[in-house]
Parts: structure tokens; C-alpha cells; sequence
């Protein structure tokens, strides 16, 4: 079974706070209500696309995705 988003972008986190994908994945973190289950695009896309911030953005969103899938 694929492991969720949320999980995989954890694997950032800890790093150097210049990589914008270190920056999200402490952003997630801390975000209560990030959908943490999810493996689907469209969900985790609308919920950036609401809630974005200076560090949770659609952008880094779509690399961090990239990679994912990659890794699935």
C-alpha cells in the first residue's frame, strides 16, 4: 500500500530551511487540518490551492508531487 502524501513530505522536514520543500514540509507539520491520509492529487491540490501560505505553495506542492509519485 502507498504510503500517504503526508508522509512522504515528512521526509523533509530537518533539512536546510533554504530548500522550499524543507520549508513546506514544516509548514504540513504543523497544519492540523492537512488531509494526512490522503494519496489523491485533487484533494491535497484544493487543500494547498484554500490554505496556501508564504511556505505552503502550490508550486512546491507540484515538485514534492513529482517526487512522490516517483517514488510510488
Amino acid at each position: 500500500m502507498k504510503k500517504s502524501f503526508y508522509l512522504y513530505v515528512l521526509t523533509y522536514r530537518g533539512g536546510d530551511w533554504s530548500d522550499p520543500k524543507v520549508r513546506f514540509a514544516e509548514e504540513v507539520f504543523h497544519e492540523h487540518n492537512f488531509p494526512k491520509q490522503s494519496t489523491d492529487f485533487n484533494e491535497l491540490s484544493d487543500y494547498i490551492e484554500t490554505y496556501a501560505t508564504e511556505n505552503l505553495t502550490i508550486q512546491t506542492f507540484d515538485t514534492l508531487w513529482t517526487l512522490y509519485e516517483e517514488q510510488a
